[in-house]
């Protein structure tokens, strides 16, 4: 099947958008499937809508008006497939949910990274029987328990989190707190805390060892070295910081908030405000979730496959229901024709510098 991943693809440390089209990526091209990122074949079978919002590195290199367009000048028969992992909780905005909830209107099925952020949607009036949930995962060739530092008792702790983004909800205030604990005395010579990635700027940090943002090997090595994980995010519809600790073998201590819990529970502790209380838990339980963890089921070759299982049946779905030979009712070969160069003129081109061969389009 030919595919469309409306997502640009950025190498090296990035958000979790970003790896998700990295790996679905993969998996569909070493399965023999053709991926594409834009709108400028006239064939193609699934379009993937990642981000309706703005073009800008890493973001989308469509979205759902450019879908609608190509659905109805050049493949109404074409599926369409929305995965949402975003929501206005998430960063305190007031502008997405309304937003992806209208982009959703192009999509045949839309896809949601946990129950949690499901249940938001359909709140504010998305019909349920067009969506599912399908739990993000990581590359388990990259991120796995080979090598993963196992704690054998003694003193310290190591302690790791990581984030791309440094908005505050990512919990800087826990780890401030962790940073803090250091210092005092029935703490000290017990943890060490490491945060890997970017840092937010209105919290000092003066125990804590800081390293650059990874990604790929170096930051599954770097994780490794640890021997808990901690994640402090709050409303986080999924996360895919928390999995990829988890598939290196580290008990999570985490925040109950969000889509997060429907990835880690079973597999390291909650805690809200009793931090402290929940720390000495896991450590004195760590063989258990230790143990637990060797049967972490998420990772992205789980997750692709659910993808492409639901891509075929839709695509099925269509193929079924499709108008005889393909054609475009009440549209013309022609009409199609001056519509597919435009998108051509306009995915590869600046439009300023086109606006004569776009005249010419039109007046032939």
């Amino acid at each position: 099947m030919k595919v469309s991943i409306g997502s640009k693809i950025v190498r090296g440390p990035w958000g979790g958008g970003n790896l998700f089209a990295i790996n679905l990526s993969n998996y569909l091209i070493s399965n023999g499937h053709d991926v594409r990122y834009d709108l400028t074949e006239p064939d193609i079978d699934l379009i993937l809508l990642t981000d309706p919002r703005s073009r800008g590195e890493s973001s989308s290199t469509f979205n759902h008006i450019d879908i609608e367009q190509y659905k109805k000048y050049v493949n109404p028969n074409v599926a369409v497939v929305q995965r949402i992992n975003e929501c206005d909780e998430r960063k305190d905005t007031n502008n997405i949910n309304k937003f992806y909830l209208d982009a959703s209107e192009t999509a045949d099925h839309v896809v949601f990274v946990s129950s949690w952020l499901r249940n938001i949607y359909v709140n504010i009036g998305m019909n349920e029987k067009k969506t599912s949930v399908i739990l993000a995962g990581a590359n388990k060739e990259i991120f796995n328990t080979i090598n993963s530092n196992l704690w054998e008792g003694e003193y310290p702790v190591k302690i790791v989190t990581h984030h791309w983004s440094s908005h505050k909800n990512k919990g800087f205030d826990v780890y401030k707190k962790i940073d803090n604990l250091i210092n005092q005395s029935r703490w000290s010579g017990k943890i060490e805390f490491t945060y890997i990635g970017n840092m937010n700027s209105n919290y000092e940090f003066n125990n804590t060892s800081i390293v650059k943002p990874l990604a790929g090997i170096e930051l599954a090595n770097e994780i490794k070295k640890h021997h808990l994980y901690v994640t402090a995010s709050v409303n986080e519809p999924s996360g895919n910081h928390h999995i990829e600790a988890a598939q290196c073998g580290l008990p999570i201590l985490y925040k109950k908030s969000g889509g997060v819990p429907e990835y880690c529970d079973g597999y390291g502790i909650d805690f809200s405000d009793n931090f402290e209380e929940k720390l000495k838990e896991v450590i004195n339980e760590y063989d258990e979730y230790r143990n637990k963890l060797n049967e972490y089921p998420f990772n992205s070759g789980k997750m692709c496959e659910e993808f492409v299982y639901l891509f075929e049946k839709l695509i099925s779905k269509k193929k079924n229901n499709e108008i005889s030979n393909n054609k475009l009712i009440g549209k013309s070969v022609l009409a199609k024709n001056k519509y597919m160069k435009l998108v051509r003129l306009f995915a590869f081109s600046n439009i300023k510098n086109n606006l004569i061969k776009i005249v010419r389009i039109f007046i032939k």
